[in-house]
């Protein structure tokens, strides 16, 4: 069993692979033996969480991770734990739970596990056992009711919690929940303290992106000792980025006699400042954290209209030099695009998507070509002429560039990234918690760093810089799109370490930029 952290990759797999996967494992196993395995696990935890707990209710329902729940229950109470279940009971048209967790079930009646119609009036420690990823929390499915009464139940409660598998109402797949009230992250709540998730024969997607982090708190995970059978191993449907993925920056180690031509280029493009509407800390921003990040020169190119003033030095970062759009070598550098770009960045797209080899795609560069067939049609063919290209959409952004919305995009995280980057053939980086880096024919990543820090103005336009850095630094697209994602995350990690409760700002999460 391992505490999940953002010190290493883990590989993910979709409820179907985890259904094949667990098939085939039983198969070459004693019967009831993967359930009597979770159950064990589960308990062992508990006890690890709450070694001290005087009462521990288990909420079980009706189907697999309910006998999880039995099973653990039968430890706990046998080793000496004053321990109540509540169980949801059988659907209408079913007269028996499935074999394994029936067994489970009789084995803890057996062994005079108390069994309760009603949560207890107290307890310090409780158990979701309900559907894990058996099914959805649904108003018309039977047993609905009991359930949302004993998740607002927990939810009211002092005691922390520990969810089987995935937290009830909680899709494995994409990270969304349907649960009315589902237990989430509040006042009460802290994801180390409060909230926990074992995952049991895999690592699912939906514990990483959307809901999932607020909902499953601290991920433990145990394989159930199938991970050891080589014949078992199958492709992960994505992957958790963790530190052992992410690049070495390029002025790690450097050479004694490099220079500053030796880290590469970057030349931001954006910053509109027209008809009152004035975005240069966008560009200013973006520019910062490409220079703090390692490139070697940091060039801007401010959009401004006719008669409108525009910087020629920024005082509070004297290195980066100023250009008109039209003086940048775009064959040379790597061009972040979009940031404050407003109407302007229309005006400047087509040339760069035609002639700049290595580009990072944001914000107002997004909105451009999700309104213009012609710039998308530019964007998809920079890869058939060997160019590399990362966007980073926010889910608005992505809804735009899919013709959908908003809530469809966050339906289906993964999907949604994996979609962009097949669509437009590059690298996506589609933000939000769990940010989701996919490139056409391999799993995506889903970033196992960051925090709400990160929900500040201008956080978007510092990721967009360390992109290009990483990028001007030799890293490809895809592997510096995780690399400054991952640090781009693991800064506002550090912050909420080092400082707990300050507001972390986008200009100071530049100056901190590392790649």
């Amino acid at each position: 069993m391992q505490k999940i952290t953002n010190a290493v990759s883990q590989p993910l797999y979709s409820v179907a692979a985890t259904r094949e996967l667990e098939l085939h494992a039983a198969a070459g196993l004693p019967p009831h033996t993967l359930m009597q395995r979770a159950g064990l696990a589960v308990a062992r935890l508990a006890l690890a969480l709450a070694p001290h707990a005087r009462r521990i209710w288990i909420a079980c329902g009706p189907g697999n991770n309910g006998g999880d729940g039995f099973e653990a229950a039968l430890h706990l109470h046998q080793w000496g734990k004053t321990v109540v279940v509540t169980w949801t009971g059988l659907p209408p048209g079913k007269t028996s739970l499935p074999a394994d967790a029936d067994a489970s079930r009789q084995r803890a009646l057996a062994a005079g596990v108390p069994m309760s119609a009603q949560p207890p009036e107290d307890f310090d420690f409780c158990i979701d056992a309900l559907l894990g990823i058996g099914a959805r929390l649904e108003p018309a499915r039977a047993g609905t009711g009991s359930m949302q009464q004993w998740l607002d139940a927990m939810q009211a409660s002092a005691a922390p919690r520990l969810a089987v598998d995935v937290p009830t109402g909680l899709d494995a797949d994409t990270g969304t929940t349907n649960a009315a009230k589902p237990i989430a992250h509040g006042s009460r709540f802290t994801t180390e303290n409060d909230l926990f998730t074992l995952s049991l024969l895999t690592l699912k997607p939906g514990l990483f992106t959307a809901s999932g982090r607020d909902l499953a708190g601290q991920v433990w995970f145990d394989d159930l000792g199938v991970a050891a059978n080589p014949s078992l191993a199958t492709v992960p449907d994505a992957w958790l980025l963790g530190a052992d993925r992410v690049a070495r920056s390029a002025r790690a180690g450097a050479a004694h006699a490099s220079h500053k031509g030796s880290f590469g280029d970057v030349a931001v493009v954006g910053g509109e400042s027209a008809s009152g509407r004035h975005m240069t800390g966008a560009a200013l921003l973006a520019a910062r954290a490409a220079l703090h990040a390692g490139a070697g020169r940091v060039y801007v190119a401010l959009l401004t209209g006719v008669g409108e003033a525009s910087l020629n030095v920024d005082p509070a970062q004297p290195e980066l030099m100023f250009r008109s759009p039209e003086a940048l070598n775009l064959k040379q550098q790597v061009v972040v695009c979009g940031c404050g770009g407003g109407e302007a960045v229309k005006t400047v797209l087509p040339k760069i998507l035609s002639a700049a080899p290595r580009v990072v795609l944001d914000a107002d560069a997004l909105n451009a070509i999700a309104a213009d067939p012609q710039l998308q049609t530019q964007l998809k063919a920079r890869h058939y002429r060997g160019l590399g290209t990362v966007l980073t959409p926010h889910p608005l952004e992505a809804a735009r560039l899919l013709g959908t919305t908003t809530p469809d995009v966050q339906a289906d995280r993964l999907a949604t990234a994996r979609q962009l980057a097949s669509r437009f053939q590059c690298v996506v980086v589609l933000k939000g918690s769990g940010s989701v880096i996919a490139v056409p024919g391999q799993p995506p990543c889903i970033n196992a760093s960051g925090n709400a820090l990160l929900a500040t103005p201008g956080t978007g336009d510092v990721l967009a810089g360390m992109i290009g850095a990483a990028m001007a630094g030799g890293q490809g697209p895809f592997e510096a799109a995780c690399s400054a994602v991952f640090a781009h995350g693991n800064l506002a990690d550090a912050w909420a370490t080092r400082q707990p409760g300050v507001t972390l700002t986008a200009s100071t999460l530049a100056g901190n930029a590392r790649c």
